[in-house]
């Protein structure tokens, strides 16, 4: 019988020779962006005129890879679970398609649809017991490793090591290949003054003792900066970026008032610098878990004082937002923010915030607005938004009227628009 380390070396092949494995008309899933496979990729791009109609599923897609472009749509198409920057104008273009879907129910789709052909991911060496750990994410991957019909390891030795449910044993394994591949690095975001005058309202609502989801972007990193005078606050949350350090070493984060996973900050996915994964590397406080839990209305509503904090592209003046799409044209999807808005609601005393800047395109169009736009995608429903933040101040939209709704939110938005929200709103009788 072979030990792991005799398995591991049987299993190790050249990236050419791995991705021969892969056939037209095949499906490959590759977890989200801190997990793939950058050396498989170029090997498979190598291939592009022996291929036809292969399909790439995957969340996050930040690198602009070879097969990331209009000629190689034929041979190796995008399917993408969230569209980002690297894909938005292949999808606008007909060159890739996005998969309409909550984050929390892709492992369900995996499981259901029972159709992966090929799993292509990057891990961790092999530990003296033959696991090896990918250590930016754990999202779908355990549902793609059960249903696969084949899986490639892409081994990094610049992967963190991370608590929770993202291991692979060596013997799951069909083939391995060694890479020293820079991880994707997601630099921290550029805090505004109007990031800080919209985090300044949400921290005042925020208890100590309470538990957080916390977004991407401008106002999501001003929040936690001036979170760190807080005390015993805890995480739940889908991703986890460099805004955690501060909170760790401050004191402000430290679990001991959650309900469940008390002391742990607990994510499905990672993002953020080299100074970040390296902080992560071995901490003891992070676990990493599928996110159909992490993720799960019910999981969240279980957390004491459950806090979500989520950006929206438009909100109109029922409530309603749509975070995924200017009009018909897909910007990104819908995530996790549906499923935290939702958990939230079912937490007695849990509240969601809803946060942007009033106006966009340098203060020409309201981002408050009568109707959404024709055509625009609503990521969360009116009866999940709890309250909206811009930098006039916050609506709080639950348990109101829609006449309350509406005035609410027309007071938050830029003055130069109320007048012509209040026009609209009466005209369609809301006020």
């Amino acid at each position: 019988m072979l030990n792991v380390n005799e398995m591991y070396d049987q299993k190790l092949v050249s990236p050419a020779e791995a991705v021969k494995v892969i056939k037209s008309g095949d499906l490959i899933y590759t977890p989200s962006e801190g997990n793939e496979p950058c050396i498989l990729w170029e090997a498979l791009a190598d291939r592009k005129e022996e291929l036809e109609n292969v399909v790439v599923r995957q969340f996050l897609t930040r690198r602009k890879h070879r097969y990331v472009e209009p000629s190689f749509a034929p041979h190796i198409f995008i399917e993408s679970l969230f569209v980002t920057d690297a894909i938005r104008n292949l999808v606008h273009d007909g060159y890739a398609s996005y998969v309409p879907s909550n984050f929390s129910d892709i492992p369900r789709m995996i499981r259901q649809t029972n159709h992966v052909d090929v799993l292509m991911l990057s891990a961790t060496p092999i530990d003296e017991y033959g696991y090896m750990c990918y250590g930016l994410g754990c999202d779908y991957t355990l549902a793609a490793i059960e249903v696969a019909k084949k899986i490639i390891v892409e081994v990094n030795p610049n992967m963190p090591w991370t608590g929770g449910y993202n291991k692979i044993h060596v013997s799951q394994v069909d083939l391995i290949v060694e890479s020293n591949a820079e991880l994707y690095e997601l630099q921290p975001p550029q805090v505004t003054e109007l990031d800080e005058k919209i985090g300044s309202y949400i921290v005042d609502l925020i208890d100590e003792g309470s538990t957080l989801q916390i977004g991407i972007g401008g106002i999501p990193a001003a929040v936690c900066k001036f979170l760190e005078h807080k005390k015993d606050l805890g995480i739940h949350t889908e991703l986890i970026s460099d805004y955690l350090v501060g909170l760790l070493e401050s004191g402000a984060v430290n679990g001991s008032k959650k309900t469940i996973h008390k002391g742990k900050v607990v994510c499905t996915i990672v993002e953020g610098t080299k100074r970040f994964f390296k902080y992560i590397n071995n901490h003891p406080s992070i676990e990493l878990l599928p996110v159909d839990y992490t993720n799960d209305q019910h999981i969240i509503a279980q957390n004491r004082k459950m806090v979500s904090i989520n950006a929206t592209i438009e909100v109109d003046i029922f409530g309603q937002c749509c975070s995924e799409s200017i009009g018909t044209k897909i910007w990104g999807g819908s995530g996790g923010q549906s499923d935290f808005a939702r958990g939230v609601t079912k937490c007695p005393d849990g509240k969601g915030f809803i946060v942007m800047k009033s106006t966009a395109k340098g203060g020409t169009i309201s981002k408050i607005v009568p109707r959404l736009t024709p055509g625009a995608i609503v990521t969360t429903g009116m009866n999940y938004v709890d309250h909206v933040v811009t930098e006039y101040g916050v609506a709080e939209l639950r348990y109101k009227s829609m006449r309350g709704r509406a005035l609410a939110l027309i007071n938050i938005a830029h003055p130069d628009f109320r007048d012509e929200l209040r026009f609209e709103a009466k005209k369609m009788n809301v006020i």
